[in-house]
């Protein structure tokens, strides 16, 4: 059974309906009590960040998040909220994986800032995440903020730098990407998740 972590800053609705695409039972909760009970963890993030780490400490899913030793996926900010600290607004994050996430154009010059659309993804294709799935495969991006390569960078992609697009540490992934609006790959990477991490 897979819980979605719902506070507040998620596309909560957009991966419950791929998770059905899969017939991946599932259920959406912001009690980590309940959460406690799935065997597979999903971390959707859309917004900002600084507003999304206060929804976290309010809802007291911080200390919990930090524990979890299940399969964990964080997808976009759910991703970046992973790393220490972001840029964005210099907020302090879970601390989960050394560095920070940085603003596009900071360094790059013309880039046009969302970073929005489709772009490929190179990967390892020897990890469980990415079975099936072609290296330099598109995925679906809607982003401001990227994540720095690191040790833990599993996929990356270019706009203005070379960028981590998916990384893993232990039992924690994420991916910079949408893949609940990836179509038939983003599928298959949730299929992956789900099935095979």
């Amino acid at each position: 059974m897979v819980g979605i972590i719902d506070y507040g800053a998620g596309n909560i609705r957009s991966v419950s309906n791929a998770l059905n695409r899969l017939n991946v039972r599932h259920f959406i909760s912001s009690d980590y009590h309940e959460l406690d009970k799935a065997d597979k963890l999903i971390f959707p993030g859309v917004g900002e960040a600084r507003s999304a780490m206060e929804a976290l400490i309010k809802s007291g899913l911080t200390d919990w998040l930090i524990q979890i030793r299940v399969p964990f996926l964080g997808i976009c900010l759910g991703m970046q909220l992973l790393l220490e600290r972001t840029t964005e607004r210099n907020t302090e994050c879970l601390g989960l994986l050394a560095g920070e996430s940085k603003r596009f154009g900071n360094e790059q010059t013309g880039l046009k800032v969302p970073h929005m659309g489709w772009n490929q993804v190179r990967h390892d294709s020897k990890m469980p995440l990415f079975k099936c799935i072609a290296d330099g495969e598109n995925f679906y991006f809607v982003h401001s903020y990227y994540v720095p390569l690191t040790s833990e960078t599993i996929g990356t992609t270019e706009y203005g730098v070379q960028f981590t697009s998916a990384l893993k540490n232990e039992n924690y992934y994420g991916v910079q990407f949408h893949p609940e609006k990836s179509g038939p790959t983003g599928l298959q990477l949730l299929r992956n998740f789900v099935e095979l991490c």
